[in-house]
């Protein structure tokens, strides 16, 4: 079952990235689509923050261990659990003081979301909290768990993911990728969700 997950993966590559090159961007939630756009940033992840026309302002910042971090004019500003562009929000009003005019563009990306963490268990061959310095999907994710076991249920697994209102479960279906142009299929169709950080995946 690994080795079949592992040439799956490897065989989504060239998809997800020709339908990534052909697909408008949207919300970020499956595959195909922006990661940052729905990325809520995380202590420990680096961020790059650009006032257009003012290198001055242009920073590489790493997320304190708090959530926070200081920028100048602007002062410290709460980063944990916040969408980039929420960021830019802050920025931008807080910059609002130093021009007469309108405020330059800002832009936030986050350059290295190393502050992304999930958990996977249940019928994995390597269940455990991981950390991976990148984006991933479900499926990369499992792969991280050293793919499901034998008996592994892949049309029955669950994210169980925290949100401002509360925990919320999400479920996902990857059985048809191990049959034929299962994969290509369904990366046409983004089926595979993203991880967010605090996501627990569960395998049955």
């Amino acid at each position: 079952m690994k080795k079949i997950l592992m040439a799956v993966i490897f065989a989504l590559v060239a998809v997800t990235a020709h339908a990534q090159s052909a697909a408008p961007e949207t919300d970020g939630a499956v595959a195909g689509t922006s990661n940052q756009a729905a990325y809520r940033i995380n202590a420990g992840d680096d961020i790059e923050v650009y006032v257009w026309g003012e290198e001055r302002l242009q920073r590489q910042i790493r997320i304190l261990p708090d959530g926070t971090f200081s920028f100048p004019l602007v002062g410290r500003i709460e980063a944990q659990g916040k969408l980039p562009y929420e960021i830019e929000a802050v920025v931008s009003k807080g910059l609002e003081n130093q021009y007469r005019g309108q405020v330059p563009q800002v832009t936030v990306s986050v350059s290295a979301p190393t502050g992304l963490q999930f958990s996977v268990m249940g019928r994995v061959n390597a269940p455990g909290s991981f950390t991976p310095g990148r984006y991933v999907n479900l499926l990369e994710a499992l792969s991280l768990a050293g793919g499901p076991s034998q008996f592994a249920d892949l049309d029955g697994i669950s994210i169980v993911r925290k949100t401002p209102a509360g925990l919320t479960t999400i479920r996902a279906s990857l059985g048809g990728l191990f049959k034929r142009s299962g994969a290509a299929q369904a990366v046409s169709k983004r089926a595979i969700p993203n991880i967010q950080t605090g996501d627990t995946v569960i395998v049955p």
